[in-house]
Order: C-alpha cells, then structure tokens, then sequence
C-alpha cells in the first residue's frame, strides 16, 4: 500500500470521527503523524489558516466579530449597530409629500440605532429632505448647505466630523451638480432609495460620499410603518401613491419621482387604522396625483374596467385597465372611524369622476373640500402646458362638483408667466380667479426645469420683473376674493377640530374647519352639546364655533359648546351648509 493512499485513509478517519475540529486541526494531526510535511499539505494549511472574507471589509461596522459558519448574511445582520447613537436632524422642505417622506426615513434609521434631535448643535447627521419644483425652494437648499459647511468647520475637534445628507427630489434632479459643487455633502439619496440609507451613511464613515438616486417603478415604502415627527399631533399624512403619469412639459415630478405606482390597500388601512387607535382625529391622503390612484395588488381583474377621464378631458397614456380606484378607497378609510376627518391631496381636475364625487358627498367625515388646480386660465396657455384641457372644460367640472356637493370649498394652483404667455393671456388667469370664487389659492411665478418638456422645447421668454408684476396681481386679486369669502362666513357656526395653541397668543387656540381654512378662539371651558357638563377645550376636541370675525387667512369665533361629528351633522338630519344656514338663527 502507497504512503499516498494511508495518509488518505488517516484523513478521512479525522474527518469522520471528529466532524466539530475544523480543517486546520485536521491536517495539524497529519502534520503529527508525518515526520516530514509534503507541499500539498503545506499550502493547504496556509490556505485555511488566511485571512476570511471579514478580513477585507474596511469599515468596522460591517466586520463580524465570529466566524462565518452560518448561513446568515453578516453585513446585513450587523445593520442596527449602524447608527452608533448618532442624534439626526431632519431639515424639511416643500411639500406634504416630504413631510411624509421623513416620517418614512425615521422609522427605517430608528430601527438601525439612530435618534432624533430637534436641535441642531447636538446633531451628528442632518439630512436635508429637499424639493426641486421651484427654483426658489433649491436656491434655499444652497444657502442652507453653506450656513451647514460653517457649523462643520466651527465643530469641535473632540466631536466627530458632522455628516450631511441631500435627500429628496433635488438630490435626484441635481445629483451630480450637488457633488460638483458641494463638497461637503456626504449622502445623496433619491425620493425611492430611502431603505438604503443605514448602508450609504456607514459608506461615509470612511469619508466617502454615498449616493443611490436610482429611481423604482414599484417602491411605494408599503411594508414601512412610518414614525410620526410630532406624536401628539392630531393630524397625520397616509401616503397612498408615488410619482406622475400626466407629463405636464412645466413640471420635473415624473423625472424626479417617477412613474405612478399604488400603494396596496390593505397597507393603507393599516396605517389609518393605526393612527386612528392612538387619537388622530384628521388624515391626508397624500400623493402627487392622488385621484388616479389604481391598487392592482388583488390582480389586474379585480376591476375589468378601464380608467375614464372627466368629459372634455384628455391625457397622454392609453387607458389603463384594473384596479381598486381611488373612490372605494376613500369609502374604505372614510369607514375605519366616523370621527376620523378624511382630505387628500393632490389631485388632478380629469380624475374626478362622478363616483369619487359621490363618494365625498357620501360621507360626513370626508372634508368637501376640494383641490382643482387650474394652473391658468387660458386654454392656449393650458395646451401648451399639456394640462389636457380647456378653460371651458375646467369651467364646466367647476360647476358639476359645486353642484354634487353644493356646499364644497375649492382650492387651486396657478402658475404665472409661462413660456410665451401675453398679458391678454394672463388676464384669463385673473378671469378665472373672479369667477370660480376659490377658498384659498396657491400662486407662484414660472421657473423653468430642466429635463422637462418645456426645458427642451420653449423658450422661457417671459422677463422676470413681468412675472414678479403678474405674481403681485395675482396675489391682490386672490386676497380680495377670499376676504370677501370668509367675510360671508361671519355668522355661521362652524364644526372645528382644535389642534393647539395659536402661533400668536397662548390666549387663543387655532383649529380647522371642514373647508380647511383656519379659525382661532379664545382658550376656555364650554359645555357638552347637551349643556351637562363644563370640559377644557383641548387638542383633539370638536367644538362649535360661532365665527364673528374674519379676514384674508384666517376665520375668528367664540366657541359654543363641545360635539361630536356625528353629533354635529346628525342632529338635525341635514346637510353641513344646511346646518350652518340653521343654526345660525338661533
């Protein structure tokens, strides 16, 4: 028998009668048995005895202290050693939706050890959730990044260097010119790669800067319980969808955001059902264009029909077919709690459709006010745009929602100085302003995207002390009209739901109506609705309140007595304006 074939034999009897010693004890044992070590077994000692795939992480964060005998993914299983403790400062900016986002972010980095610092000395990261559909909201985020790189460079040099985060829609617009130009950020993460964010902060403890702008056509952040920033508050965002479908050559969201994608049903009433457990009394439904909301998580046939537009409107994309619609969806939230104030936003004028509008018309707790944002008011301006309709046609839906819900308050966006609008444009603008009458208005001067359509087709021709001049006509008509709107309301008794302390007075708290403007009364103790017994007004009540003062912003009263929704729109089996026109005679 060959000396070759009894070491085999040797080996496998080690193997087999000690399968806990490991590879290097093994051959250790031949080692013994040999006088003389051969160089195959030399080398395979070596191999076994070098370094492991732990020895080649550099960050001490993804090392592991064991050895890696299971089948368990390490850099993965280390994730919430991450955060270190570190204190982040969000710094929000724009709208609903990044409000909402950062209650997203929160809940994943809290789960890596992270907290949450509202002071920014004590900060060790700040993530800065931006927008880009204004030049003036990114012009903002610069400033801001310069009065950051001065708490940098003034931080103490026994404290870790601070690290900053450019999140959002900006850092997925401008994420190359933010590395270019800012060498003080750390981490540039898009509005769908927010799951990513433990991984990319632990890349910049090595001093590299992270970044991961890759946008989704399926991440809707569903499997994520979002962290509420202000847990007393009561009211709270739901987010229901992500992205734009729609194009409008004006606008960067689908290139920031991407394409429309739902949220599954069954998640979103989770989370209302959630909020509604631990006291929120108000939710917004949030998305960029939340009336074409299509759940097709229960399979494309849960739904055979295809998706219509309201008459006299059109669209660039085909039909789509299948889908849980926005309408059942608002009846399913509306139904979780009858004392639960359901709006949303932001949607599109083409997507109400006369079910949605039943929908809202249905239920008591769905607020009857409404967001119809017109952008102009002249249909060649409108074309140009890519709105997808006329003035006449807006016009018309106007007129159709006020007579489904006739006590509905309308809000809008118009957009002032686009491509190649004339004064006589412009003046159709201020046209539709007079006529459709809004509760309240957002209005704001033309800047140009890039990447957009317009970008690439029109000249933004328009000069900027024409835009300022049309913005400040804008805004004087507006004031006028809404004035004259709330002063009507003077009068009435209004069902508000109290949210706190009013920013000007600890005298007085401030709370919202159905129609979303906001009212302000003094502190005080008021009775039930059946005069029984005398309760503190607090955060969370609905109260009546008896408006007798008014102007542009806000709605001022005496509060009456405490109710319930049910109580309030109930008692007299009416409608709300009905009840506001009853009660107010007595």
């Amino acid at each position: 028998m060959s000396l070759r074939f009894i070491k085999i034999r040797k080996l496998k009897r080690i193997l087999f009668t000690n399968k806990s010693s490991c590879f290097c004890s093994s051959f250790s044992n031949i080692q013994k048995d040999d006088d003389k070590e051969t160089p195959v077994t030399k080398f395979r000692k070596t191999l076994l005895n070098g370094p492991s795939l732990k020895d080649f992480f550099q960050n001490d964060n993804l090392r592991v202290d064991k050895e890696f005998d299971s089948p368990e993914i390490p850099y993965l299983q280390n994730m919430p050693a991450m955060g270190k403790c570190r204190k982040v400062y969000f710094d929000i900016y724009g709208c609903q939706m990044n409000v909402n986002d950062t209650e997203i972010i929160w809940s994943i980095l809290k789960k890596h050890n992270y907290f949450k610092t509202r002071n920014l000395n004590e900060a060790d990261v700040v993530l800065m959730i931006t927008c880009a559909i204004r030049e003036g909201a990114e012009t903002k985020i610069w400033n801001r990044l310069e009065y950051l790189k001065g708490i940098r460079n003034k931080r103490r040099k026994d404290r870790a260097t601070l690290k900053i985060g450019i999140l959002g829609c900006m850092a997925e617009r401008l994420k190359h010119k933010v590395l270019e130009r800012e060498r003080t950020v750390d981490v540039v993460a898009g509005p769908d790669s927010y799951k990513d964010l433990p991984r990319l902060l632990a890349l910049s403890d090595d001093n590299q800067t992270a970044i991961n702008v890759q946008l989704s056509i399926d991440e809707t952040y569903a499997d994520v319980m979002p962290m509420r920033l202000n847990e007393n508050a009561v009211t709270a965002f739901v987010s229901i969808m992500r992205g734009c479908d729609n194009m409008c050559t004006y606008c960067i969201v689908p290139f920031t955001r991407g394409r429309e994608r739902s949220r599954p049903i069954s998640s979103i009433l989770d989370e209302v059902r959630y909020l509604s457990d631990r006291g929120v009394r108000e939710v917004t439904l949030l998305g960029q264009n939340v009336n074409s909301y299509r759940d097709l998580s229960e399979g494309s046939d849960f739904y055979t029909t295809t998706t219509s537009l309201v008459k006299g409107f059109k669209t660039v994309y085909k039909p789509k077919a299948g889908g849980i619609r926005f309408a059942t969806l608002l009846e399913k939230v509306a139904s979780i709690d009858p004392e639960m104030r359901v709006r949303f936003t932001s949607p599109h004028p083409k997507d109400f459709s006369d079910d949605v509008l039943e929908a809202i018309k249905s239920y008591p707790n769905v607020c009857k006010n409404l967001h119809l944002p017109a952008q102009s008011g002249n249909s060649n301006v409108l074309e140009r745009m890519r709105r997808g309709y006329t003035r006449e046609s807006y016009l018309e839906l106007v007129d159709h929602v006020r007579s489904t819900v006739p006590d509905v308050a309308l809000t809008s966006d118009f957009i002032c100085g686009f491509c190649g609008e004339t004064e006589e444009e412009f003046d159709d603008t201020i046209s539709l302003l007079k006529t459709v009458r809004y509760n309240m208005a957002y209005l704001f001067p033309y800047s140009m995207r890039e990447k957009t359509t317009a970008h690439r087709r029109f000249e933004d021709d328009v000069p900027p002390h024409v835009k300022q001049a049309r913005l400040e006509r804008m805004v004087d008509t507006y004031r006028n009209i809404v004035k004259s709107v709330n002063y009507s309301q003077i009068g009435e008794r209004h069902l508000v739901l109290v949210e706190g302390v009013s920013k000007r007075s600890e005298l007085y708290l401030q709370g919202r109506n159905d129609s979303n403007c906001k009212v302000i009364f003094p502190i005080g103790d008021i009775p039930q609705v059946n005069g029984t017994e005398i309760k503190t007004i607090k955060p969370g009540d609905y109260v009546v309140v008896h408006i007798n003062a008014a102007n542009s912003q806000v709605l001022k009263g005496i509060p009456l007595y405490h109710t319930t929704m049910s109580e309030f729109y109930n008692k007299f089996n009416c409608s709300h304006n009905e009840y506001l026109n009853y009660s107010s005679t007595f």
